[in-house]
């Protein structure tokens, strides 16, 4: 199998999946085959980053909003600076 990937990355992402197998324990081991615990693995995969991207989601949100009214905040006072109220 070829890739563009750095061999360092690939390595890496092959001990995850090895470790999730190992998860799995030796009962797994005897009762499914290297197929289907591949499946399960890959499946908890994509479980984990939907997770993560949820979980992204929800902090962009959070993120623009403060961000949001942090300016708005700014934009008032230096409002209020130019209309001379004297107010810092």
């Amino acid at each position: 199998m070829t890739s563009d990937a750095d061999e360092a990355h690939l390595q890496e992402l092959a001990d995850l999946v090895n470790k999730r197998i190992d998860d799995l324990g030796p009962k797994a081991a005897r009762a499914a085959t290297p197929a289907q615990m591949l499946a399960v693995v890959a499946l908890g995969l994509a479980d984990d980053l939907l997770t993560a991207e949820g979980r992204r989601e929800r902090v962009e949100v959070l993120t623009r909003s403060a961000v949001t009214k942090t300016i708005s905040r700014i934009d008032q006072r230096l409002s209020a600076i130019d209309a001379g109220d004297g107010r810092p």
